[in-house]
């Protein structure tokens, strides 16, 4: 009987390829086959165009779909349909890299996977990246927090209720996934004093990447989805 390969989730980190670690490279350089998500709008893997200078040039990439869902419930068989495929990839004895934007714990697609693997005595292998908010805080010199300082990490879909909440317990913030209601997330930064020492960064690290610092301003306007909002 073939043994099952190694499963990795990678975090790739937020767009530089420098920011992967050696370990992710290590992995993702020495695996048969590279698993990249997407979206059912987009026709590439952002994930996969920041690690394709670490690929092998025999490396088999097995694009897998994606529905901007909040849980398995609502599309269970996009999720059941990636899980055989993974499993069969595994079941014949191939190493597999599932790669991710960012960490693979935080807020990523490769939960999703994770949850239907970690049951089916698969080895699975999870190595972490740099979350996009600590890439911007680097990049910008913002520091996020100091000494005894509390930041609250925050979807900007969460209710209303639990966002201004967790807006009021903190010293600093971070706003993910502000692309879907920017202008309301405006509205509410500027009742809790948090609007003029506010930062937005969209696509961190990659070529079209786009710093905000008037958030104001760009009411109205369309964002990218790898768009973030630090405030202090």
């Amino acid at each position: 009987m073939t043994k099952l390969g190694t499963f990795y989730g990678i975090g790739v980190g937020p767009g530089d390829p420098e920011l992967l670690t050696v370990k992710a490279i290590n992995a993702i350089k020495s695996v048969d086959v590279i698993i990249a998500p997407k979206t059912e709008k987009k026709e590439g893997s952002v994930a996969l165009s920041i690690a394709r200078s670490y690929l092998k040039t025999d490396v088999e990439i097995v694009y897998q779909v994606f529905p901007m869902v909040k849980d398995f419930a609502e599309s269970p068989e996009v999720f059941d349909e990636n899980k055989s495929e993974i499993m069969s990839i595994l079941g014949s004895g191939k190493n597999a890299a599932f790669l991710t934007i960012g960490d693979p714990m935080f807020y990523s697609t490769y939960i999703y996977i994770f949850r239907l693997l970690k049951n089916e005595g698969v080895d699975v292998i999870t190595i972490p990246g740099v979350p996009a908010f600590l890439a911007i805080a680097a990049q910008l010199g913002y520091p996020l927090a100091f000494g005894n300082e509390i930041v609250s990490i925050i979807p900007a879909t969460a209710p209303r209720g639990s966002l201004e909440a967790a807006l009021e317990a903190c010293d600093a913030a971070v706003l993910m996934k502000v692309y879907r209601n920017f202008d309301e997330i405006v509205d509410v930064l500027e009742r809790h004093e948090k609007i003029d020492d506010a930062i937005l960064a969209s696509r961190c690290g990659l070529s079209d990447e786009k710093i905000v610092v008037d958030l104001k301003a760009h009411r109205g306007e369309q964002l990218n989805y790898l768009s973030t909002i630090l405030t202090k």
